[in-house]
């Protein structure tokens, strides 16, 4: 696992295009909708944790489809998964690296970003730290999808069969935001993020393990 992550770090650092696609389009995401809303202070407040949160949902999934692709077309990825527990390796290393590359700078950004939804600085902070818990169960879900549609063409079914999933994630993470911004206690909305980021970890690297079995197959 960790020779394929290093691998795959190297390889994001080689293609720094694809790592930055998915910020720039987070950034541009939230910074259109204050202008499309208006200059409201109160409407900014009560729209900014949803739409952040939607945007960054949405920036992981641009670049979530090719997260094997590239190992299945030149045969790297059939070798990895015939090796004892390969597969799991595999899946590990991928997501960690994706979340790495993706996730983590969101979570950076998103406080910058959040300070023109006029949001309180201990919202920022909930806000900081629900996408710290809440993105690697985005990209243990996308990887889940990934594996699921490997090798089919057209990338909306990955949609399809992510988003519905990503819900719990997405309310339970602006929900928290949203509690910080009204004064009102975060620590049930930030356990039920947590629940559903350890959920993930436990249930999800094997069935992708098992979904690229199956693919390789």
């Amino acid at each position: 696992m960790l020779a394929l992550l290093h691998r795959d770090l190297l390889l994001a650092a080689r293609r720094p295009a694809d790592a930055l696609g998915p910020l720039v389009f987070f950034a541009l995401v939230t910074c259109l909708f204050p202008l499309a809303i208006g200059p409201d202070p109160a409407l900014l407040a009560v729209l900014g944790p949803g739409v952040i949160w939607v945007a960054a949902l949405l920036a992981m999934l641009l670049s979530q489809y090719r997260l094997f692709e590239a190992d299945l077309a030149d045969g790297s990825l059939e070798q990895a998964v015939l090796a004892p527990g390969g597969a799991l390796a595999v899946v590990a290393a991928k997501t960690l690296t994706h979340w790495l590359s993706t996730g983590a700078p969101l979570v950076v950004a998103a406080p910058l970003l959040a300070l023109q939804y006029d949001l309180a600085p201990t919202a920022t902070g909930v806000l900081a730290l629900a996408l710290l818990i809440g993105t690697p169960a985005l990209s243990l879900l996308g990887a889940f999808g990934a594996a699921l549609t490997l090798g089919l063409r057209g990338h909306v079914l990955l949609a399809l069969i992510v988003l519905p999933l990503c819900v719990p994630t997405l309310i339970f993470g602006s929900g928290a935001t949203t509690a910080a911004q009204q004064g009102l206690a975060v620590g049930p909305q930030l356990s039920l993020l947590g629940a559903a980021l350890l959920v993930s970890l436990v249930t999800l690297p094997w069935a992708t393990a098992a979904a690229l079995r199956l693919a390789v197959e």
